[in-house]
């Protein structure tokens, strides 16, 4: 018989992505805050409110209303500020 090496013990090691990014973080840009909605390899997508638009129309009458949130797309690895991310601890409540 004919020996092959191993190749597929190689080729499928799956690694922990360690970016530094993650879903849920709330990060400053641009003077807004937004949330990390979803993370992968390529880009991190950030979800910001828009502030709510107020105007008067013909009639007199105030009207207000909230447009839809902005996404866009940065780095995963973004040098931004995370600002509800905890230093150290543990990442699951015991229960008691």
């Amino acid at each position: 018989m004919n020996e092959q090496p191993e190749l597929f013990g190689l080729v499928w090691q799956t690694r922990s992505p360690s970016f530094r990014l993650r879903v849920n973080d709330i990060i400053r840009i641009e003077g807004k805050l937004g949330r990390v909605i979803r993370v992968n390899e390529c880009a991190a997508v950030v979800i910001v409110n828009r502030p709510p638009r107020e105007f008067t129309t013909r009639f007199d009458k105030p009207v207000r209303f909230q447009p839809s949130p902005v996404t866009f797309r940065i780095s995963a690895n973004s040098e931004v500020k995370i600002l509800n991310r905890r230093s150290g601890g543990r990442t699951r409540r015991e229960s008691s």
